[in-house]
């Protein structure tokens, strides 16, 4: 199947659409949970099939490391590895190169760095990323890019300019074809002209998706939402938009309103493993002692394999460090946003998106139930 984005339906700059990929559709606005290293942290695939998860990531950076993208193609490539029959997008290895390696060089070409796992020299570049990815078999992979502090203009600008020869070369590297779609990075920092100058560089590739990078990064929410307004509307409206390594929710609700069609992040799982989960009310820590009696379920609005059990009890297990707790604070949390983008959705065909935002935001940032 030919990859496709077709758009449904708008309200005001918010988009629902479908992404036809060889591996299924995606409706979106979509959340993809992350799968690092080929497994989103304590989830089952099945249980998220059972959860309408509709895409997810894997990196390939940690994928390049270990097992090595060699293995996972000789082994029928990640969806066949990971007995997963979804949609996968793969990040380009970029940011992991930059914020977990031990760098030794950075040039014009690429990247040389130590492994963080046994301190072996490795080189990647665009011609190596491309590579890499097309050996992982994802559905969805993205060019190598460069991601700087995003207050720092000089080294953003250099960082740009990088970003913008390597995906020249990506796309040389990866002709078009109805395997893989690949998706070009904006960067830019919170500089609007360099974010417009990167986004109309990147329109100009004509790809099948464009992915905004570099945000979610330390830069205040203020400022990603200015960012986005100045970003998005610089870009193709007949293709997919991705905002990398945003999840909460309320950034969710500000994405979508302002156009953004796919989202991925850590957070839910990584939430999950230190005993927080989300609700309709703000986010709440399970350590706490007060939900040590308390009898009612994480959120009445959702119905999940965790909804069967009480907060007192999934205190009890995170305060016991039992494993079943990361199970289940992450199902309940991949649940909440799963939920969350399908109701905007569905508010967006209807028409009601702004409804949907301002009482689901003036929940969910209510200043009396999040302090708690």
């Amino acid at each position: 199947m030919a990859f496709d984005f077709e758009l449904v339906a708008t309200d005001g700059r918010a988009r629902a659409g479908i992404l036809h990929t060889p591996h299924g559709e995606i409706p979106t606005p979509v959340f993809a949970p992350v799968g690092t290293s080929g497994a989103v942290k304590a989830m089952p695939p099945r249980d998220l099939q059972a959860l309408d998860v509709n895409l997810i990531l894997a990196n390939t950076y940690h994928l390049f490391l270990r097992p090595g993208d060699q293995l996972v193609r000789e082994l029928g490539g990640l969806h066949q590895f990971m007995n997963w029959n979804g949609p996968v997008l793969t990040d380009s290895g970029g940011f992991q190169v930059f914020s977990l390696a031990q760098i030794n060089r950075i040039d014009d070409d690429g990247v040389t760095f130590r492994s963080h796992l046994d301190g072996s020299a490795k080189r990647l570049d665009p011609k190596a990323s491309m590579e890499i990815q097309q050996n992982l078999g994802a559905d969805i992979i993205m060019a190598f890019d460069q991601c700087p502090p995003p207050s720092d203009r000089e080294q953003v600008a250099a960082a740009v300019e990088r970003t913008h020869r390597w995906l020249a070369q990506c796309r040389e590297a990866h002709p078009d074809d109805n395997e893989q779609a690949l998706f070009g990075i904006v960067q830019g920092g919170v500089f609007p002209d360099l974010r417009q100058d990167s986004a109309r560089f990147a329109s100009a590739m004509d790809l099948k998706g464009y992915a905004i990078g570099g945000l979610a990064v330390g830069e205040s929410k203020a400022e990603m939402y200015a960012t986005l307004d100045e970003t998005l509307p610089c870009l193709p409206g007949n293709r997919p938009r991705y905002l990398m390594g945003v999840g909460e929710p309320d950034d969710l609700v500000e994405g979508v309103m302002r156009g953004v069609d796919i989202f991925d992040c850590v957070i839910p799982t990584r939430l999950a493993r230190h005993g927080a989960a989300f609700t309709h009310h703000g986010r709440i820590n399970l350590r706490n002692a007060r939900f040590k009696q308390d009898e009612a379920s994480l959120d009445a609005r959702l119905d999940n394999y965790a909804s069967q059990f009480s907060r007192a009890y999934l205190r009890h297990l995170v305060v016991a460090k039992e494993l079943l707790a990361h199970y289940l604070l992450s199902l309940h949390n991949i649940d909440f946003l799963t939920r969350h983008v399908e109701n905007m959705r569905r508010a967006i065909i209807d028409g009601k998106l702004k409804a949907y935002a301002a009482q689901f935001l003036a929940r969910y940032r209510a200043p009396v139930l999040s302090a708690k």
